[in-house]
């Protein structure tokens, strides 16, 4: 399993499978299923899907920057 702590690869028009708000982690399953959460929602499943993982892409730490240009707010 790999976190990746690069560049955003999540845009806006990603959504929480189970919310809907913008999404920040994506968790790739073994045979190619991935499902998408917000902040919150991976807060509380973190722990059951983290052993589970072939790839973790976590850009939570956005929810923590300032948007220079007032786009890409963060929602969750």
């Amino acid at each position: 399993m790999t976190t990746t702590l690069t560049a955003p690869t999540l845009s806006a028009e990603e959504r929480c499978d189970r919310c809907g708000a913008q999404a920040y982690v994506r968790v790739l399953l073994p045979g190619g299923a991935d499902l998408q959460f917000c902040g919150h929602h991976w807060s509380r499943h973190e722990e059951a899907l983290r052993p589970q993982a072939e790839e973790i892409i976590d850009e939570t730490h956005r929810l923590d920057a300032a948007p220079a240009d007032g786009t890409d707010q963060p929602q969750n």
